[in-house]
């Protein structure tokens, strides 16, 4: 086969370089020309995202103000229902109490008069 551009082994190679320098150049990262309004977009992204999360946080504190709130309920009526109860039980008690005094009186009532009825 005959050379019909009169190129050398040389020439060959260099232009075989030269290709594949130049493929290599396409998939390298290009500068970026930034955005002149980059600043201001990411500024005003972060104050949202601020404020979104401010707004978060005061739902969870009403949240947790309301469970609070009837956790305190539950337990003031809790509380006044063992009120309730313990006054019951006083007033049972003192109502056995009562009626003990009383039989203690009668009981020592009949001791007296025992003693008496034996002294005559």
């Amino acid at each position: 086969m005959r050379d019909l551009k009169q190129t050398g082994f040389n020439d060959r190679i260099t232009a075989q370089q030269d290709a594949k320098k130049a493929l290599l150049a396409k998939f390298k990262p290009k500068p970026t020309v930034q955005d002149p309004e980059f600043e201001k977009l990411a500024e005003k992204r972060s104050a949202e995202k601020e404020a979104q999360r401010q707004q978060f946080e005061l739902e969870k504190a009403e949240q947790r103000r309301q469970k609070a709130e009837k956790e305190a309920a539950r337990l003031a009526a809790e509380m006044a229902a063992q009120d309730e109860v313990d006054a019951a039980k006083r007033a049972a008690r003192k109502e056995r109490k009562q009626l003990t005094k009383e039989e203690q009186k009668a009981a020592r009532d009949a001791r007296y008069a025992a003693r008496k009825a034996r002294q005559r």
